[in-house]
């Protein structure tokens, strides 16, 4: 590297520092010591707090920042208060500089809230300024038994479980059933008919006349009889399962449910065998598809946005370890990478998508006029086709799948938001918060999804829509968002260096300069937590 890009490199991690704490410091709980980021307790804070006793009987205090929550969390709090008799008051705020309004309302006493809604990447700020405390969980449900290893990582820090998992947010496979279904009717058919030929052939062989003889002689002779043998064989494809065996079709990846679209077993289990489950298989599937009229597009995504690509390298890089704040694992460099870098610009030569024109919501609206056969959407595309569908606007059907591994070696993983509810360290009333938390994140989730839009981490939650609870196939596998405070741009640098590879770039060089930017970030800054002593202004137990 030469002098003018050292000195580059030196201002941008200088730069980079400084955003941080500036960011980070909560009111100037950060320092550096010793070329560490250190957490330091505020003594003003923990004067105020232990000199100023809360109102044990007033409402406890929910913070929340998405108002699509508003009419469950009014919901709940009631439901809650003739439960408990606690009283609940959620309040709907800003989510700009959300942790350090938190602080601020803390430290000046103002209506402080004893717990919050947040995203999973947020914990580790929150947990280093003592905004966050480790969860009580009095019920002990926060276990692998009643949420996936994903939720259980999203909450977890420096080994503790931080706050509860509430709901998701992540990417899934989309494709037209109507279009799939027929595809798998029209095989079954050809299948039938070929089978019946055969029948018709062997039969002829079978009175012991040669076959050359039998073909130039009885194809079209028992033209009608292999016809009729055909119709018979389609008719019996169309029973419906409860006629059959019982046995279920479909497979767990597609999550078909025959009794949800009155397809027959059969033309399910065909379906199953005919979703793509690899790119490879997409490729294939778009050499051979005779689409109807209204289909543009085979296979369309959101290129320009790392949410929807992050599949394609997820299940190969590691930032943070598998909960994510572990600033000692940080490996995006490495041949797996390399090659799925280079599997996913290999697909701009078979689908030409402008990273300047695309945006989700249009690739979201050209799938529900019936435009994409396959897409790559998130849990709210639910919500807008059955908006669309009520109004007449989709007139199709529509299945959830896990996301397609890039070929038999290289696999895909998607990416996760976990929103959790995490206990406010300055609150004077943890344990009543915990309990509500609890309660909120454990307890009639049947009612999330309708009141808000929002699928529950929680197993075992009914929807009416089978296709949301097939949601939880990809969220189970996806890969949590991390909150390692030193890859903070991480995400941003990544699009940058995916639009890159997309129009052309080399991948090795893009994850090679993207590697030594974020690992000089981290090595730059570094932290510790310190130990806190047990006081009421912070976590009720000592932070290790």
């Amino acid at each position: 590297m030469n002098s003018g890009s050292s000195k580059i490199l030196a201002i941008m991690m200088v730069i980079a520092l400084l955003a941080a704490m500036l960011h980070f410091s909560l009111s100037g709980s950060l320092s550096i010591q010793d070329g560490k980021l250190i957490r330091e307790d505020s003594l003003t804070a923990r004067e105020q707090i232990q000199d100023t006793e809360k109102d044990k009987t007033g409402p406890l205090i929910l913070w929340y920042t998405d108002e699509s929550l508003t009419d469950y969390l009014m919901s709940i709090s009631l439901a809650y208060q003739g439960y408990s008799g606690t009283k609940v008051s959620p309040v709907l705020v800003s989510g700009v500089e959300y942790l350090e309004q938190i602080n601020a309302a803390s430290i000046n006493d103002q209506d402080a809230p004893d717990l919050y809604i947040t995203s999973n990447d947020n914990l580790m700020k929150a947990y280093l300024a003592g905004l966050a405390t480790k969860i009580e969980d009095p019920d002990k449900v926060v276990i692998p038994q009643n949420y996936p290893q994903t939720a259980l990582h999203a909450v977890g820090c420096d080994g503790e479980l931080v706050a509860y998992p509430f709901y998701y947010e992540t990417n899934f496979f989309l494709y037209n059933k109507t279009f799939m279904a027929d595809l798998a009717k029209q095989t079954i058919e050809t299948e039938a008919d070929q089978a019946a030929a055969e029948e018709a052939m062997a039969a002829l062989e079978a009175e012991g006349e040669p076959t050359t003889q039998a073909k130039e002689i009885t194809t079209p002779e028992t033209q009608d009889q292999a016809d009729g043998a055909a119709d018979d064989t389609a008719e019996d494809t169309t029973v419906d399962t409860a006629a059959d065996s019982g046995e279920e079709a479909g497979s767990d990846e597609t999550g078909m449910d025959e009794e949800s679209y009155g397809l027959s077993a059969e033309v399910l289990q065909q379906m199953s065998t005919m979703i793509p489950s690899t790119i490879d298989d997409i490729l294939a599937f778009a050499d051979n598809y005779d689409a109807p009229e209204t289909v543009e597009y085979v296979f369309k995504w959101d290129v320009s946005d790392i949410f929807y690509n992050y599949f394609f390298v997820g299940n190969y890089i590691d930032v943070g370890g598998e909960d994510g704040d572990n600033n000692a694992n940080f490996n995006i460099f490495n041949q797996e990478t390399i090659d799925c870098l280079q599997v996913y610009q290999d697909l701009n030569q078979f689908f030409s998508i402008d990273t300047k024109e695309v945006t989700y919501d249009k690739i979201l609206q050209e799938f529900i006029e019936g435009k994409t056969v396959f897409t790559v959407a998130t849990t709210d595309a639910i919500a807008k086709i059955e908006e669309a569908k009520a109004a007449g606007n989709f007139s199709y059907e529509y299945g959830v799948a896990v996301l397609p591994d890039l070929s038999s070696k290289l696999k895909a993983r998607g990416l996760s938001v976990t929103n959790a509810v995490a206990i406010n360290g300055y609150s004077g009333r943890k344990e009543d918060a915990n309990a509500f938390a609890e309660y909120l994140t454990y307890t009639d989730l049947d009612t999330l999804y309708n009141r808000s839009g929002k699928i529950a981490c929680r197993y075992d939650v009914e929807y009416d829509n089978p296709e949301i609870s097939n949601t939880m196939l990809e969220y189970q596998k996806s890969v949590s968002l991390p909150k390692m405070i030193e890859a903070s741009n991480f995400w941003v640098q990544l699009e940058i260096a995916f639009t890159k590879v997309w129009t052309g770039s080399d991948p090795e060089e893009e994850l090679r300069a993207l590697s030594e930017l974020i690992g000089s970030q981290i090595d730059e800054i570094g932290y510790t937590i310190p130990t806190q002593e047990s006081i009421s202004a912070g976590a009720d137990e000592a932070v290790k």
